[in-house]
């Protein structure tokens, strides 16, 4: 599975990518999602937002990438 995460901060800029495959492997162990960011150091609302709200949408995008290929493909022929 692919995974894309923003390296840094859309509002702030500081580093947030280096922290997801930490956060979310200690929050899927049963940890407090709240207390593992302040453990990692994330302290700002904008870089705690990037993290907490962060969804993995390119199996989804490459769904429709796919079947648009399909398409054209059927339209040449």
């Amino acid at each position: 599975m692919i995974i894309i995460i923003p390296i840094r901060c859309f509002t702030c800029g500081k580093l947030v990518g280096d922290k997801w495959e930490e956060f979310t492997g200690r929050v899927k162990a049963g940890e407090d999602a709240g207390r593992v960011l302040d453990s990692l150091g994330v302290t700002r609302y904008c870089c705690r937002r990037m993290l907490l709200s962060h969804t993995n949408i390119i199996d989804e995008i490459l769904r429709f990438y796919v079947e648009a290929g399909r398409k054209r493909r059927a339209s040449q022929v």
